[in-house]
């Protein structure tokens, strides 16, 4: 590292330590979602390949979380593989199935985590199936932060799980579906959902500058404040964190009032 690069570095340091001083941490998000995006454009930037952008994007991980643990945040939801990256060329995607396996193995063994899956099971195979069962039941008493991993997850798709799920559960306790459709409401939809006994995201964060939510979390969303942040998800300092959360404590939240 030159002098012109270890000057900078020292200055983000120092300007971040100036925003977590001014941080109100009555004023801190409970539940964080992250779209974490922009591995590949970041690794074609740095001119490298793919599998590292999404390895260096894995890496990221853990150090978000700790900045997390340092503030009152109590769920962080992390977008880690949507239904529509099935989509992905083969020699893409089964690296990437390999790199968030370790991700969540890494997760349970951390200690310091309760890991929680959202997202479908009927697309993943087996054997990610069985690492977040496993990852799940053994971090199952953990009394921390609760990190939902986001994988085969779209937003249409658990909207579908949850009428599905409300519908069987209906079946089995012999409710018709007249009385079934006279009791439907949001509160009903909403427990069938997979973060059915969690709070909604106060703030969703997006890295890399896109802004549109791609169908993340689109029930949960509904009130949720948004961040979008220009550096690529490999990238994401604890500076830019910080100042998501300044600016969402900047905020009124009106909740459609």
């Amino acid at each position: 590292m030159n002098l012109r690069e270890t000057l900078r570095s020292l200055l983000v340091r120092l300007y971040a330590r100036r925003v977590e001083g001014h941080l109100d941490h009555a004023q801190v998000p409970k539940h964080i979602g992250v779209i974490m995006d922009g591995n590949r454009r970041w690794a074609k930037a740095a001119g490298s390949t793919t599998v590292h952008g999404h390895r260096a994007g894995a890496e990221k991980i853990e150090e978000f979380l700790g900045w997390c643990s340092e503030t009152d945040v109590e769920v962080v939801t992390l977008w880690l593989l949507s239904t529509d990256n099935f989509d992905r060329p083969q020699d893409e995607l089964v690296p990437l199935l390999g790199i968030i396996e370790d991700v969540v193995r890494t997760l349970a063994a951390d200690g310091r985590w309760r890991v929680h899956h959202v997202g479908t099971h009927d697309l993943l195979p087996s054997g990610m199936q069985s690492v977040l069962k496993e990852a799940e039941e053994t971090t199952a008493h953990v009394d921390g932060i609760v990190v939902n991993v986001a994988i085969g997850y779209g937003g249409r798709q658990e909207i579908a799980d949850a009428v599905r799920s409300m519908l069987l559960d209906a079946q089995d306790k012999g409710v018709s579906m007249e009385d079934l459709a006279e009791s439907v409401d949001t509160d009903m939809i909403g427990r069938h959902l997979y973060t059915g006994d969690q709070p909604d995201p106060d703030l969703v964060i997006r890295t890399s500058g896109e802004q549109r939510l791609s169908g993340f979390m689109l029930w949960q969303t509904a009130h949720s404040e948004y961040y979008f942040c220009e550096v690529f998800w490999p990238a994401f300092r604890k500076v830019d964190f910080l100042r998501a959360l300044r600016d969402y404590a900047a905020r009124h939240r009106r909740y459609g009032g």
